[in-house]
């Protein structure tokens, strides 16, 4: 029927420390889609990872109290077989998945590879660049290929903190000095990072990052702004204006992105022409340097002595309210909250159809 609706499933919630800025971001979704032109089906992860659906919604949901609890009665064996559906011969029951998920397993490429093995379109970023996004120290390796300009580094494993602290904390110290901020390198929204400012602090942030993942990476300290630009495409990705954050804090930590209030965006961001082109360029570099498709956020230092572009970071599953900076620049850029989600599920099946006639046997 040409004039079906598509039926779109969001994925939201999950394991990850992001589970409640991410049913922010559902509800946020849930409530601005077009429903002339779509139907949802909501996918609730628990914190323990069980999957639940939801009855499928055809107008706006209206508790975000409730939201956890979207009619979500059946267990994880059927949720998935309404997302594999297709796989049985039957009817496609969901036409694009929309993974909601902030951080582990969702920002990470696992839940990507499952949509991949289940031959389902989604939206974002595909495996690889999820994964290299997600992994701070591959995602810096990938921005030095590619030419970018970054604060200096370090990072190790916990078996080689274990084995030879004293070495690496010499080596740190060498390196980058003090102050340096510590980070797990796989995790998202600032949790777990910390600044260290002598040895020990230092050993105390270390052992604050190894309870969120087995790998940290030590970044020297820069005096800089911090901005952001949002990358919207597949092969011919686009780049919004620029936009800045004024943390609340010493630094943007969790608290200062969802808890006290106080942190400001300034969109677009004051800086010149100039420096603005070059910020733009620069997330369009790295958004190709993970191999990035559909939506990225690329977050950059601005650094006061001499104004130079070091990149940061990038984001491949941004905040998605319609108060999120990513909307927020695209806003400011032309593109309203209703037409990105419409880009995004365009972009979601141009990838799919793309693929669909690409070969994987000899024959």
């Amino acid at each position: 029927m040409a004039n079906a609706k598509l039926t779109v499933g969001l994925v939201y919630g999950g394991k990850s420390g992001e589970h409640e800025v991410s049913l922010q971001t559902a509800f946020a979704v849930m409530n601005s889609f077009d429903y002339d032109k779509y139907e949802i089906i909501p996918f609730y992860i628990s914190k323990q990872g069980l999957w639940k659906v939801g009855e499928t919604l055809s107008a706006p949901y209206s508790e975000v109290e409730q939201l956890k609890l979207v009619d979500a009665t059946e267990d994880m064996g059927t949720a998935l077989n309404v997302v594999f559906s297709g796989l049985s011969g039957a009817e496609q029951t969901v036409d694009v998945m929309f993974p909601l998920l902030h951080g582990t397993y969702g920002e990470d490429g696992t839940i990507q590879g499952l949509f991949e093995m289940a031959n389902i379109p989604y939206i974002g970023a595909g495996v690889l660049a999820s994964s290299a996004g997600m992994d701070k120290v591959v995602m810096k390796k990938l921005f030095a290929d590619a030419g970018l300009d970054q604060c200096e580094y370090c990072y190790f494993n916990i078996s080689a903190w274990k084995r030879k602290s004293h070495e690496l904390i010499v080596g740190v110290e060498d390196k980058l000095g003090y102050p340096v901020f510590v980070k797990p390198a796989n995790l998202g929204s600032s949790v777990g990072i910390s600044k260290a400012t002598d040895k020990e602090s230092l050993v105390k942030a270390i052992d604050f990052a190894f309870r969120y993942d087995t790998k940290v990476i030590i970044e020297e300290f820069v005096d800089a702004r911090e901005v952001e630009v949002g990358v919207l495409g597949n092969d011919e990705p686009e780049a919004s204006v620029p936009g800045e954050i004024v943390s609340s804090g010493e630094y943007y930590d969790y608290a200062a992105k969802y808890t006290d209030g106080k942190s400001q965006m300034m969109i677009p961001a004051p800086v010149d022409s100039e420096v603005a082109d070059r910020l733009r360029e620069s997330a369009i570099t790295a958004f190709r340097a993970i191999e990035g498709s559909g939506i990225t956020r690329a977050d950059f230092f601005l650094r006061r002595s001499d104004s130079k572009i070091l990149i940061n970071e990038v984001n491949t599953m941004p905040g998605f309210t319609p108060y999120s900076m990513y909307p927020l620049l695209w806003r400011e850029t032309g593109v309203s909250y209703r037409a990105l989600l419409d880009r995004m599920i365009e972009l979601a099946l141009e990838r799919y159809n793309f693929k669909q006639g690409l070969k994987y046997d000899n024959e």
